[in-house]
């Protein structure tokens, strides 16, 4: 529901491709950061489990919640020499949970970003693919590749995709030698998530990004997108622009004086104190979900005892459509 409430549109493309039983691990590229794996929780049909990095863990009441939805913490070099060991009993914990044919989700990039680029894949989802073969080697794994793509990933009310690959099918047979299997595996998914998300190259990336903002084309469509860079601009589809941007804003300064109180948290005590912009959609979205409903719900209380049940009601529906209608038109 907060997702939906938050987004002014989420599309699944493909999603009959994730096979319904069986051991699946997905792999998507990283963009949004805790928006990314709630998307990949609700859209794909699958109870997922999550690798993490671990630096997210930081803080005890956090690290309840990323634990309470299915986040492994995953260790990286820059987290420290010593905890890199810690890795060991995540990677033996997940290659248990495929081997019961369940789902583990892993974002092989390594971090975040928002830049429209597909980075190099760490080689942590093959050392799981490893595990699972060496401990349980009558496991059939199927890898599905997911492509997210977002038009303002960090704006309030945006739209996205997210486009599931062909599932990649391995048994222990595929897997000869490890480094050649390694590279193999890295270079297949790379290819595939390339596909499945716009993928523009880091040389000239500000350069070929202007152009594709000037054309207006459709971020969500990442194949046309892709197709409009590899015809060097000449075959480029726009997007369809929304049809009343002046009734949208006002719409939207009618939510923020409705919601005030959450508002002024979020501008003066969340947001500025955000480092990464890639957390920028994750927080507001937080404060969306928790303290947007709780002011809601006691300034309807408040005009139910003070003042009256009709205007009570007035209020509450009239925050709902308010909503409605500035992040949905």
């Amino acid at each position: 529901m907060g997702l939906f409430f938050y987004f002014k549109n989420i599309k699944a493309v493909n999603v009959e491709r994730v096979p319904k039983t069986g051991a699946v691990l997905f792999l998507a590229n990283h963009q949004n950061a805790l928006l990314d794996a709630l998307l990949i929780a609700t859209k794909s049909g699958r109870f997922s489990y999550f690798l993490t990095r671990a630096s997210v863990f930081q803080n005890g009441f956090i690290t309840k919640i990323l634990k309470s939805l299915l986040m492994l913490p995953v260790y990286r070099l820059r987290d420290g020499w010593n905890n890199l060991s810690k890795n060991n009993a995540i990677f033996s914990k997940s290659a248990k949970l495929l081997s019961q044919d369940r789902a583990v989700a892993i974002f092989p990039e390594g971090s975040h970003n928002l830049n429209r680029t597909v980075r190099p894949l760490s080689k942590g989802f093959t050392r799981v693919i490893f595990e699972v073969f060496e401990r349980y080697p009558k496991t059939h794994l199927q890898l599905v590749p997911v492509g997210f793509n977002y038009l303002q990933a960090e704006k309030f009310g945006d739209c996205v995709s997210l486009n599931f690959g062909d599932p990649i099918h391995l048994t222990i047979n595929a897997i000869t030698d490890k480094n050649e299997s390694r590279i193999n595996l890295k270079a297949q998914v790379h290819q595939q998530i390339c596909q499945l998300t716009s993928h523009i190259e880091t040389e000239n990336y500000d350069t070929t990004l202007k152009k594709l903002k000037d054309l207006k084309v459709d971020f969500l469509k990442p194949e046309a997108v892709n197709s409009c860079m590899a015809s060097n601009f000449e075959n480029c589809e726009p997007r369809r622009l929304d049809g009343f941007p002046n009734l949208k804003r006002f719409f939207k300064f009618c939510l923020i004086l409705a919601l005030l109180v959450p508002y002024l948290i979020w501008k003066w005590g969340v947001q500025p104190k955000i480092q990464e912009i890639e957390f920028v959609s994750t927080f507001r979205f937080a404060v969306a979900i928790s303290i947007v409903p709780i002011y809601i719900l006691i300034l309807t209380v408040c005009l139910l005892v003070i003042i009256s049940l009709k205007l009570a009601l007035l209020y509450l529906f009239g925050v709902l459509i308010l909503t409605l209608l500035t992040i949905k038109l």
